[in-house]
């Protein structure tokens, strides 16, 4: 098989916190938040697309906007109406969303279409043929399924998977007693990992901010058996995608920056704001200013 892309990036890219922390103090008008980042990453995920269907104007636009790294392809995540508000979506929504994805997907942009269901979705006969439905529908994108309840965690679902061509996504998060567990699973060439976080206090309690929830700067040590288990995803997959969603204050991008430097066994650009935050990313980062030649080489 040949050797597989890995594609290391933080899930979205608009947040207010990022700015001193990830991005200039005052970045001024001019300043485009997602074309700083493609800089440094060949990937990230589209979030917003979770909440409401983007326009095809945007769309166009994010496509655009990337376009100066040649390796870089969104992922992103399916509307809510289909995962947490199951039998809400219409013929309406459908179309509405597909507008705006097919236009990255045409632009050669979109490397998957993320499935996030939530830990309340369960492996029962009516959640099955939920999903393969779902699956049908939605069968012309690079699909990957994220799952959260240890229902899922069985053979024959995986089997099930792999025959349709869907991809399995590997998670870290708060592990309690029914909770999926950290993995090295593919079920087809696309590869994908996503960590969390492992906020325990927030992760369940229904008034937790997004931010608190997702407020969880992983250790090195912490991201060592990842790296191994990225590297097992990798082996199997045609490419792989790992998404730092630990986002509140740029801890997603410093974990990010940390897993693609082990991965490359040296030193990699990062954003320079991040240096004076985390002063633990010089071990693994450089600032671009100190990197010769270009980003992309």
């Amino acid at each position: 098989m040949q050797k597989s892309i890995i594609r290391i990036g933080p899930a979205g890219w608009s947040y207010k916190d990022w700015e001193g922390t990830v991005y200039p103090q005052k970045p001024g008008k001019s300043f485009d938040p997602l074309e700083y980042l493609s800089r440094y990453f060949n990937t990230i995920e589209i979030n917003s697309s979770f909440y409401r269907p983007p326009a095809p104007t945007t769309t166009k636009s994010w496509a655009n906007r990337v376009a100066a790294n040649k390796e870089f392809a969104f992922t992103a995540k399916l509307n809510r109406l289909f995962t947490h508000e199951r039998g809400k979506a219409t013929k309406k929504d459908e179309k509405e969303f597909r507008t705006g994805m097919d236009v990255l997907a045409k632009a050669g942009k979109l490397g998957s279409l993320l499935l996030q269901f939530p830990w309340s979705f369960k492996n029962t006969p009516d959640d099955r043929v939920y999903l393969a439905k779902l699956l049908e529908q939605v069968s012309d994108y690079p699909l990957v399924l994220e799952v959260r309840h240890r229902s899922w965690n069985s053979p024959e679902v995986y089997e099930w998977l792999t025959e349709r061509g869907v991809g399995i996504c590997n998670i870290d998060q708060p592990v309690f007693a029914k909770s999926i567990r950290p993995a090295a699973l593919t079920t087809s060439p696309i590869g994908y990992v996503r960590l969390h976080g492992r906020n325990y206090q927030n992760w369940f309690r229904e008034k937790a901010p997004r931010d608190e929830r997702y407020n969880y700067l992983y250790t090195l040590d912490e991201l060592d058996p990842w790296l191994v288990r990225i590297k097992e995803v990798a082996k199997e997959t045609r490419e792989t995608y790992v998404i730092t969603n630990n986002h509140f204050r740029g801890q997603a991008v410093v974990n990010a920056i940390e897993i693609k430097a082990a991965l490359e066994e040296e030193p990699v650009p990062a954003p320079e704001p991040l240096f004076k935050v985390y002063p633990r990313l010089s071990e693994s980062a450089i600032t671009q200013e100190n990197e010769s030649g270009s980003l992309f080489e």
